[in-house]
């Protein structure tokens, strides 16, 4: 009898080697290492059954020059929600494969579901194979989301060469894979949701998905880092990866965008969970922007840019006296790292005397802002807090923070000023060069006063 060969694989990043290690050389990670057996190469003629069964034209996939492809039209399908649609460029590609994350009872499956049926009300069947709920449990949810469809076939399975079977009887325009991690190949012989399975299997369903031209969205659980559990190739064979961001005990989830291939990277969605399921949020700014104390020091309005969307979003500071020996930082929704840096530049250059003093920084709504265009926003609101000087709560900031103090100009100052001005706020104080492109444009708000600064003293006097 043969000898069965072992190899041992991290379940992070899909490191490979012949014994266990403590510690993922790779990505570094403590007890990640599992074993798994190896599987010998397939043979020639041990094709999956859905290739084997001739539903591929080997002559259409065959090299050609590029002069001689034909170009095709973007066939994107509609999902009923213009904040999905938003998040993957106008709608679905057909033949492109979806992979979604986010804490379990986020709302993965609820918008999906949903996706699912406007999906097939304009295009065709589809298919939504579960592999964690039974067809009555999904049949509750689609209940509860008033969802009964012809159109919609529910499928409780989680080998995939049966999922490709069902799906060839079916013909479906979308399937939804719920969720990756329960899915197997009978081809490997590891559980479902190692390394080895969730890499065979979302590379089958990659191939398939070019080749039938159908629309794959996958559901994928994440690790207690927030990160899509598995290998982080999976990341890398999808079109694109999308992330559910949101605190379970609010009503509001924020969809972003990671990686696209057919649209615009860190693009974001905003919904409202409801009792009939997830409702689009029109209007983001006004949202985040509803619940803002008036006249209280520390509280800034800054317009921040996700993707192509302006958002107004409330910064908050809070600086007090530190009993302890070493002050406290804490930020939540902006880097940690661009909040020290931030506060050592108003010590130094605007000379507020903060290194015995706690300083706490949110952004309110839960949304996290990574773009630099916020960092005055960040010093106003520390400062205003420092200082016990409310801000005017008709002023909106923006602008990046330099090491030298001076302040420099952001991408889309139009877009933040329009957003501001449909708000009804009344000054803006960004940028110096942002201020004076914007004049040679002629785009100065008509109902906005644009005040234009080029160092953080001059800022923080005006605020």
């Amino acid at each position: 009898m043969a000898k069965i060969k072992t190899v041992f694989y991290c379940q992070e990043c899909g490191y490979q080697s012949p014994k266990w290690l403590g510690k993922c050389p790779d990505c570094g990670v403590w007890n990640s290492l599992v074993e798994e057996r190896v599987e010998p190469t397939l043979g020639k003629n041990q094709e999956s059954r859905w290739l084997a069964q001739g539903e591929l034209d080997r002559e259409i996939w065959a090299p050609k020059p590029i002069s001689q492809i034909l170009p095709v039209s973007e066939m994107r399908a509609k999902t009923g929600s213009s904040e999905f649609d938003r998040v993957l460029g106008g709608g679905i590609v057909a033949g492109s494969v979806v992979l979604i994350g986010g804490d379990p009872g986020i709302g993965k499956s609820t918008l999906l579901l949903q996706s699912l049926d406007q999906i097939g009300a304009g295009r065709g069947k589809v298919l939504y194979v579960s592999g964690e709920e039974s067809p009555a449990q999904v049949k509750l949810r689609a209940d509860r989301l008033r969802i009964s469809s012809d159109h919609l076939y529910i499928l409780a399975e989680t080998a995939f060469e049966e999922i490709i079977h069902h799906a060839q009887a079916v013909q479906p325009v979308a399937i939804v894979i719920d969720s990756i991690q329960t899915m197997y190949t009978r081809q490997i012989s590891s559980a479902p949701g190692s390394v080895t399975q969730i890499r065979e299997v979302a590379s089958q369903l990659m191939f398939y998905a070019k080749r039938a031209n159908v629309a794959v969205l996958i559901v994928g659980h994440v690790t207690k880092e927030g990160s899509i559990a598995g290998p982080r190739v999976l990341e890398h064979i999808v079109d694109t990866v999308l992330y559910f961001e949101g605190d379970k005990g609010h009503p509001y989830r924020i969809l972003r965008a990671i990686k696209n291939r057919f649209g615009s990277t860190n693009e974001l969605g905003v919904f409202e969970m409801k009792g009939a399921g997830l409702a689009d949020v029109d209007n983001p700014s006004g949202l985040f922007l509803a619940e803002r104390p008036r006249d209280a020091a520390g509280s800034v309005v800054v317009a921040a840019q996700e993707g192509t969307r302006p958002i107004l979003i409330e910064l908050q500071a809070l600086v007090s006296a530190s009993y302890l020996g070493t002050a406290r930082r804490m930020a939540l929704g902006v880097d940690s790292n661009r909040v020290s840096l931030l506060l050592a530049v108003l010590e130094k250059r605007a000379g507020l005397h903060l290194a015995g003093q706690d300083v706490f920084i949110n952004v309110v709504s839960g949304i996290q802002v990574e773009e630099p265009a916020i960092d005055l926003g960040i010093a106003a609101a520390v400062a205003s807090s420092f200082r016990e000087r409310p801000v005017d709560p008709a002023t909106v900031i923006f602008g990046e923070v330099g090491l030298a103090g001076e302040i420099r100009g952001v991408q889309q100052p139009t877009l933040r000023i329009r957003e501001a001005e449909k708000l009804g706020f009344k000054r803006c104080i960004l940028p110096k060069r942002n201020q004076e492109l914007l004049r040679e444009e002629g785009e100065i708000g008509n109902t906005l006063e644009v005040i234009g600064v080029s160092h953080l003293a001059e800022a923080l006097e005006l605020i």
